[in-house]
Order: C-alpha cells, then structure tokens, then sequence
C-alpha cells in the first residue's frame, strides 16, 4: 500500500506541475496553444471568434487545405463510402480507395509499394519498432521527432544517437556497431524545429559502408523540396538511396495519416508484421480520397512547389535583416529564437494582438533558453501578406527585446 501511495503521489505531482505551468500562462494572457479555429477565411486566414488573423503557423505548405478538387473527391468518397469501414485494414476495413491511395504513393516516392496508417505519430512508432528487436541497433539524430525517438526505444534495439546533422559523429558511432547487428539509420529530412535539411549524400555513402539502412521522415519535405516536391531525393538529386520512406498525409497533403514506402517485399512485412496497421482501424475514405487528389494536384499544379520556395526564401533572408536569429533554417519551416520561454510566450501574444497567428515552440520541446516562434510559409502567402508578417514580427520583436 505504501509504494501504491508513493506512486499516486508521483503522478498527482506530475499532473498539479502541469496545471500550475499553464495555469500561470493563462493567468498572464500568454497561454495560446488550443485555440479553436472557427472559420478558414482563405489558405492563409483563419477566424478565430470575432478577429480575423494571418495564419503564419500551417504545414499547408503547398495551400492546398480547402482546394476545390481535393475536397470534392472527399465528398464523392463519404457518397460512395459512407464515412467509415468495417475495421482494421487486414480484415474488413479495406477499400479499393486505399489500394488506389498506396499506389499512388508509391508512383510519387519512386518506390514499388506504399501501405497507409492512421497517423504519421504512429507510422514512425511502428515502422522502427517492426524493423527492429532486440541486439539491433539504431542511429537516429539528435533533433529526430519524437515519434522517431519513441519508435527506437519501443523496438529494444540499442538506441544510439548521434549530434545533430554531424557525419563525422555519425560514422564514429558506425564504426563503434556491434558486429553482427541489424542496422538502421533514421533522419527527419527537413527537421521540425530548426528547418533544416538532413545530409543525405554524406547519409548514404555511410550507410552503404557500414551495412546499414537508411530510414528518413518526409513529414515536411514533400512538396517543399525538389523540383517538383517530391522530397530529399529529388533536392540532392541522389534518387532510390533511401531504403524507407516515411510521409505524413496531414501537412502538405491535407489529410490525415502516414504512410510506409519501398521495396514489395519490405511493405508486405508491414502489411502483416506491424502492430499499428493490424490493431488499428483503416482511414476513412474521405480522408484516403483526398489525400489521393492531393498527389494529382501536386503533380499537375508545379507552380505550388516554386511559390513555397521562393516565399520561403524571402521570408527568411527579410527576418535576418531585421535581426532575427532564424538558426540554420533553409525551408519553410522558419523558427525565430527568443530565449527564454516568457519571452517567446511575450513575442506571441504581440504578434497576436496585431492579427498574426504564430505560436511559441518552448521547453522541454527545445532546451531551455532556445524557446521559439515556430513561423512557417506557405505557396499561398502572398509578397503583401509575407510584409505584412514582416512588419508584425519587427514590431513584437522590438517590443518584447528580441530585437533592437
């Protein structure tokens, strides 16, 4: 009874810290996180109550939440399908939409096959965790997700990371594997905090001279780098060197889910092996048909990939000459360092109260004293609207002594 009763006061503990954390924040008029979005004014302005704000916080890179063809293919899908199926995908829950879904996908990462799941969270947690066991090791970067860093410790295998976007402290590590040892090297290819891009030239010639394979999340790269969108390969030019594909079906394609892509015979074991995709219900056919169009308009409007390049670029080289520190950010994905997290929650509520939507990355997500706005860029921004957020970050920057 006595260790039951140290136990609940642990958790009691854990749960009153929390409460008294936001609490104070609220107490102060900086607590913004959860605010519910009443109305999608356009691909960059939202509601919320009775103001009208500029959304500078969406994975929409390409714009494309709200476009007509992908919500109309949803709408068809919920006629056809109704909104849900009869269960998991490996017994009653399959539809032919998302055979169609995973088909398509494959054709778009230049991979023999693709399966879905019902998160990108999950897709991370189960890949990793049905890849490896026991006396595995795998090599995953300092600033990976979380649910990369969640799907390594669930696998049991030697959990190994190494600095960030460090080869040199990579191919230490590799050099140090035990013999004999499955092994698998996993990256974030544009990393969500930072905004910057994995190396993956220096990534693939370790992997291949030391027998490892290479896993890289493309939850926000698709659609923002290469060409035409189609991610990390395609931006250095090195296509099929990556042994897995993992995407997410939430940010650049406005849906929801995750998905798997690579060789036949890698996708069949997930199809049959991982826990996530047999105990877990399939995506409803609203979302697999949107996602679905949201490829085909990836692919027929390229104007969308240029857009969120160009934008990107802009906003950032205008932030550095305000003063900003953007970090080593080169996507459009743009975090803007305040230091400690009440200035970061201070930056906010300015840039708020002047009708900009951005919101603060704070600890324990980033370390102490690396607090953030995380500000992202979208093809659908216009020059207007990127001055415009502009000139609201100056003047919060100034107010709060991020900048001069």
């Amino acid at each position: 009874m006595a260790v039951r009763t140290l136990l609940q006061d642990r958790i009691a503990a854990k749960i009153e810290a929390w409460q008294a954390r936001v609490q104070a924040t609220q107490a102060e008029g900086l607590y913004f996180f959860n605010q519910p979005v009443d109305e999608l004014l356009s691909p960059t302005r939202v509601r919320i109550g009775q103001r009208e704000l500029l959304m500078f916080a969406s994975y929409s890179y390409l714009g494309l939440i709200g476009h007509p063809r992908i919500n109309a293919a949803a709408q068809a899908a919920v006629a056809r399908y109704g909104t849900g199926t009869h269960g998991v995908r490996l017994l009653a829950g399959t539809l032919a939409l998302h055979h169609e879904l995973e088909a398509g996908l494959a054709a778009f990462t230049g991979r023999e096959a693709a399966v879905t799941f019902s998160s990108g969270y999950v897709t991370n947690l189960t890949a990793i965790s049905t890849l490896l066991s026991r006396h595995d090791m795998v090599f995953s970067d300092k600033l990976n997700h979380a649910s990369i860093v969640d799907g390594c410790q669930l696998s049991g295998a030697d959990f190994v990371r190494f600095r960030h976007n460090d080869m040199a402290d990579l191919e230490r590590c590799l050099r140090r594997a035990r013999p004999g040892a499955a092994r698998l090297v996993v990256v974030d290819a544009v990393f969500s905090m930072d905004g910057d891009i994995a190396d993956l030239p220096r990534l693939a010639e370790l992997c291949q001279a030391h027998d490892a394979w290479l896993m890289v999340d493309e939850a926000h790269s698709v659609g923002v780098l290469g060409a035409a969108g189609h991610g990390l390969e395609e931006h250095f030019g090195l296509p099929g060197v990556i042994d897995l594909k993992m995407g997410t079906l939430s940010k650049t394609i406005p849906s929801v889910g995750g998905y798997l892509a690579g060789r036949a015979d890698l996708i069949h074991l997930f199809r049959h092996a991982a826990r996530a995709f047999i105990f877990s219900a399939a995506l409803p056919p609203a979302q697999a048909a949107a996602a679905l169009a949201a490829l085909d308009v990836i692919q027929a409007e390229p104007e969308r990939v240029a857009a969120v390049q160009a934008n990107a670029r802009y906003f950032r080289d205008q932030l550095r000459a305000l003063g900003f520190d953007t970090l080593n950010t080169e996507t459009a994905i743009v975090p803007i360092l305040c230091g400690p997290d009440e200035r970061a929650y201070a930056m906010v509520r300015e840039c708020q109260q002047r009708g900009l939507f951005a919101l603060p990355v704070i600890s324990p997500a980033v370390p102490e004293g690396l607090a953030r706005l995380r500000t992202t860029v979208t093809a659908a921004h216009t020059r207007a609207e990127i001055d415009l957020a502009l000139d609201v970050l100056a003047q919060a920057g100034r107010a709060v002594g991020v900048i001069a």
